[in-house]
């Protein structure tokens, strides 16, 4: 009796096997994904800021300190002014 089930355990341990290969191998890629990831929303970040500052900086050298530069500017005076704040606090 033993010897009729010793192939079908040695099947099902190579299949769990496999599966377990199989996982590890989506683990690896899974994270090698999520590190692309980071590194595409952080690219992402930066590439907003530079946006920004150049439309700011065109703002400042078109001659014209129009009102969307002067929002812009008055946004960033309030961020100054929240950190100094929490400075403050610490």
């Amino acid at each position: 009796m033993l010897e009729q089930i010793r192939p079908q355990i040695e099947q099902l341990i190579a299949r769990y096997e496999a599966v377990k290969a199989e996982n590890e191998h989506l683990r690896q890629e899974l994270q090698a994904c999520e590190e692309t990831g980071a590194g595409l929303r952080k690219q992402i970040h930066e590439l907003e800021s530079e946006i920004e500052t150049r439309k700011l900086a065109e703002a400042f050298s078109s001659g014209t300190f129009n009102a969307e530069a002067k929002a812009k500017v008055d946004t960033l005076i309030k961020e100054i002014d929240k950190c100094i704040s929490y400075l403050e606090e610490a």
